[in-house]
């Protein structure tokens, strides 16, 4: 018999970011985190951490928007396996931005980014009000829980 515990979870963290002082195993430890809240256990993360052309490269090409941005997350899930494979692009630039503007640590802004792009592909969506704050809340919950404290203000 399995144990209940047992995981096939891999997360992969490619970080394109030179001299950056990032907190790798702890973005693992959290990508995992949110996968086993929402009871998925065998998944592969992918998880680039990238500048802001980079990422502006990225979004021209798979979403026909010519500006850059904090993530994009992809679900690259086959229809009906059982593997789940998120693809993520996080933005250190406009995460080193925004962690200075609001007062913490570039870590916190990028464990917020990371959250963020994978509770898009397990379903949140923050397009109206409301789906906004259930995702922002989810999220604070998650990343006080990590020990990065609430990240993102909201209303």
């Amino acid at each position: 018999m399995p144990d209940d515990n047992q995981t096939n979870m891999i997360v992969e963290i490619d970080c394109g970011i030179q001299n950056a002082d990032l907190d790798i195993e702890g973005f693992k430890n959290l990508s995992m985190a949110i996968c086993r809240r929402f009871d998925v256990t065998d998944a592969v993360v992918s998880i680039a951490i990238a500048g802001d052309k980079e990422i502006a490269d990225v979004n021209e090409k798979f979403l026909q928007k010519s500006n850059t941005t904090d993530v994009i997350s992809f679900d690259l899930t086959e229809p009906g396996a059982s593997e789940r494979v998120f693809d993520l692009v996080i933005n250190a630039a406009e995460g080193a931005r925004q962690a200075e503007e609001r007062a913490h640590p570039l870590n916190a802004e990028l464990a917020l980014y990371i959250t963020h792009g994978l509770l898009h592909n397990l379903g949140f969506d923050d397009a109206d009000e409301e789906d906004a704050r259930r995702m922002h809340l989810t999220e604070d919950d998650i990343l006080t829980q990590a020990g990065y404290g609430v990240i993102y203000r909201h209303g």
